[in-house]
């Protein structure tokens, strides 16, 4: 079952759309880079922008942080919204069910697909961004940390696979979400846009500071905290509170789609 669901996701014409324009906002900020030589100052716009001019071998982080914010949250809400809810609205879902697949069955081979998605996207994002960064602005065999210290090739990759990792769990809080509005409507649009909606809503709490008391606990505070792993030594506090708050958000949200699903009125 998990992998008739892959395969329909790999099929997907807007599956390959979605990981495409993921790939392509980088590279359009990286050519404007290039072509003007004007990078944000350090400390505005995307983290590490500003460093790239000087080694493009920092691009991936630095397009990892252009997606995370919005466009690979809604990219990964459309397709977490659609999982259930699209088979719904098109009819396919009571069919799915007649077979001997079973309801838990069904919603596991979902999650897998969506998380293969997410993980095709932030690794091609990563990729593309090296390749681009890497021509277009060269880079050193030695460059240094948030810190001052040196950081060489190897330290770099293994600490930007953490930030892939990191980023890629974050987005499984916004899966968990829209997943779980996918079993409660027939509309993969409502699906989508309920979970941006809460997304929006915990974004703009995090900069309220009459929410200080709930901050620590909305499921965006820590999204940025990747930041941390490119000091030295590395800041593991808000990068471990980032991964036990989005652990807490999947497990209940799955918990209640799985509750809710098992216990749909398919027919109805």
């Amino acid at each position: 079952m998990i992998g008739v669901e892959v395969l329909k996701l790999v099929r997907r014409p807007r599956t390959w759309v979605s990981v495409g324009l993921l790939c392509l906002l980088p590279l359009i900020v990286a050519v404007f880079l290039r072509v003007s030589h004007i990078a944000p100052r350090p400390g505005e716009g995307p983290a590490f922008l500003s460093a790239v001019l000087a080694n493009g071998a920092l691009f991936p982080a630095a397009a990892l942080g252009i997606v995370l914010p919005l466009f690979l949250p809604v990219a990964v809400a459309v397709i977490a919204g659609d999982s259930i809810a699209g088979e719904a609205s098109g009819g396919t879902l009571r069919y799915l069910l007649v077979r001997p697949v079973g309801r838990t069955r069904l919603l596991v081979a979902k999650l897998v697909a969506v998380l293969v998605f997410l993980l095709v996207s932030v690794t091609a994002v990563a990729s593309t961004a090296y390749v681009v960064g890497t021509h277009l602005f060269g880079s050193e065999p030695v460059l240094t940390s948030l810190s001052g210290t040196v950081i060489t090739p190897a330290d770099l990759a293994r600490r930007t696979g953490l930030v892939l990792l990191y980023v890629a769990w974050s987005m499984v809080g916004v899966a968990a979400v829209a997943l779980l509005l996918s079993t409660l409507t027939d509309s993969s649009l409502g699906a989508a846009l309920g979970a941006l909606a809460v997304l929006v809503l915990s974004q703009v709490l995090v900069t309220l500071d009459a929410a200080g008391s709930v901050r620590p606990y909305l499921p965006t505070r820590y999204w940025l905290s990747w930041v941390d792993l490119f000091r030295d030594p590395i800041l593991w506090h808000d990068i471990e509170r980032g991964v036990l708050v989005q652990g807490v958000y999947v497990v209940v949200l799955l918990g209640f789609s799985w509750a809710h699903f098992m216990t749909k009125d398919i027919a109805g």
